[in-house]
């Protein structure tokens, strides 16, 4: 009997003992800073003279650590590597596979906050943020471990008298996985752990900012029993490494989160068959969003208000679900943009290491450099509200940052600026709102803040989302409570955290016995 599965609480930080705990998680995390962290290929670390190094966001001159970087030669030995161990791999039994995925989430949630401190250091991450990153990570460990369970045995088929038909799932084979930034561990373990409890075996292409916290996962996987080959660490750039690996004939598939153009570009050069290969790629994508929360003029205000500066603003905007876009009827058009701009000049930026910062830096010299370009923009475009300063002298941090009465097709409103700043634009009905919030090329997340049930419906069939919350934020997906992925160029739909995300690495067979 498979255990029922249960959402990772989040820590309550105004309990003492939780705060001491967390301060103890950043002690932990400042006597490794500065560390090195080797490639691991079929078990095997290998060290590089070649490095990425990890700085603290917040702090420049800091440095989280650095790991080995691999070249094509290395890239080339670890697929051969998770080719060979495919052989063994995909032969253990889904329980065993399973297991340490379970055992990996048991070690993990002793060394939460841990986790969520070294979050606070590489990736600039409030307290509060990072805590529900280590959670969604433990969640996706608990989570996916059960769908295989429940997918082990297949699916049932009809048989006839003297025939007897079987469906099951087999792997795939060798995946790519290329992770983000901005949910360095949750993401980063919840896509290599979907490949590798479904029988595939992987290597792991972190994102460039965010590698220290990848190699301690790598490290706990380890721990946890995953055989050699099976999750092999690769760090390099996308140019040399990440091109290479996509191409490559082996690559059974590709599990991609970040941006839009890099994801088009990768469902570009996936879908070239290369010399050898004998099937046609796999591709598993997230990727940006322009997410809008729609204000109906029968709303509870405040409510919308703080939905808004949540959204907008939850780890300095840097989420594809936050809330970019604020689409309000005109009627309560200048309550709710007057009420965000009193909420978001409360807002403390400052180190996310210290409890009472809400929002910490961005994550490195050029995502400041570009949201300040489009604050400028936002300046030309509309009215600016409220933020609009930025100071990168210690570290990257931007104010919060609301621009008005901005028209809906502007840059503001339609290109993804994934940082600390909302765009406001008034809709003369709730059919105009929803217009507008279909008007860009993504269709991530999205949410209605109404009282008018058949208004709910109206945006229920209508809002061409992903994801679409009713009374809250767009952000904040639970595994298992919000399966999460969006249409158009948001990407593949994939739903992490969902029901048939498992099935997406892994292809059916039919098998028929006459007797």
């Amino acid at each position: 009997m498979v255990q029922p599965y249960k959402h990772e609480p989040f820590t309550d930080f105004t309990n003492e003992e939780n705060r001491q705990a967390y301060l103890n998680g950043l002690k932990t995390v400042e006597s490794y800073l500065g560390k090195e962290y080797p490639l691991v290929i079929g078990g095997e670390k290998i060290t590089t003279e070649d490095k990425i190094v990890s700085y603290n966001p917040a702090n420049k001159e800091e440095v989280i650590g650095s790991v080995s970087k691999a070249s094509r030669d290395l890239a080339e030995q670890a697929m051969q590597a998770a080719v060979e161990a495919f052989q063994t791999w995909k032969k253990v039994k889904p329980e065993v596979r399973a297991d340490v995925l379970f055992k990996a989430a048991a070690i993990i949630r002793r060394r939460k906050h841990e986790f969520s401190a070294l979050m606070t250091k590489e990736a600039g991450k409030p307290w509060n943020e990072a805590d529900a990153d280590t959670a969604e990570g433990i969640d996706f460990l608990e989570y996916y471990g059960r769908q295989m369970l429940a997918l082990k045995d297949g699916v049932p088929v009809n048989s006839r008298p003297n025939e007897y038909n079987r469906y099951d799932y087999i792997p795939l084979g060798v995946g790519i996985i290329i992770s983000p930034w901005n949910f360095p561990f949750a993401i980063m373990a919840g896509t290599t752990v979907a490949a590798i409890v479904t029988g595939n075996t992987v290597l792991l292409k972190p994102a460039s900012t965010t590698p220290v916290v990848a190699a301690k996962f790598v490290e706990v996987m380890e721990e946890a029993g995953l055989p050699k080959g099976v999750l092999n660490f690769v760090p390099g750039s996308g140019s040399e490494v990440g091109d290479y690996l996509v191409d490559h004939k082996d690559t059974r598939f590709i599990s991609f989160t970040g941006s839009r153009d890099v994801g088009l570009r990768i469902f570009e050069r996936s879908s070239k068959v290369n010399q050898g290969q004998v099937w046609m790629k796999r591709l598993i994508a997230e990727m940006g969003g322009k997410d809008t929360i729609v204000v109906d003029s029968e709303a509870d205000l405040e409510l919308a208000a703080q939905s808004i500066v949540a959204g907008a603003f939850g780890f300095s905007g840097q989420k594809c679900s936050a809330c970019s876009r604020a689409v309000i009827v005109e009627d309560v058009y200048d309550t709710v943009l007057n009420r965000v701009v009193e909420l978001t000049n409360q807002l403390t930026v400052g180190d996310p290491t210290e409890q009472a910062t809400f929002m910490g830096p961005v994550n490195d010299h050029n995502a400041f450099k570009k949201i300040m370009e489009y604050v400028e923009i936002g300046k030309q475009e509309g009215k600016l509200m409220a933020g609009g300063e930025g100071d990168n002298s210690k570290g990257y941090f931007i104010q919060p940052t609301v621009i008005a009465d901005l028209a809906p097709k502007s840059r503001i409103m339609q290109e993804e600026i994934f940082g600390p700043v909302v765009g406001f634009t008034k809709a003369k009905d709730f059919t105009e709102a929803i217009e507008i919030a279909n008007n860009t090329e993504y269709g991530l997340t999205g949410a209605v803040i109404t009282k008018n049930r058949a208004h709910q419906e109206q945006a229920r069939e209508d809002f061409h989302v992903g994801n679409l919350y009713f009374n809250r934020s767009c952000t904040g997906a639970i595994v298992g409570y919000q399966p999460f992925g969006g249409f158009n160029m948001s990407g593949t739909d994939s739903k992490a955290g969902g029901p048939d995300y498992l099935l997406l690495h892994m292809q059916a067979k039919t098998t028929s016995e006459m007797y």
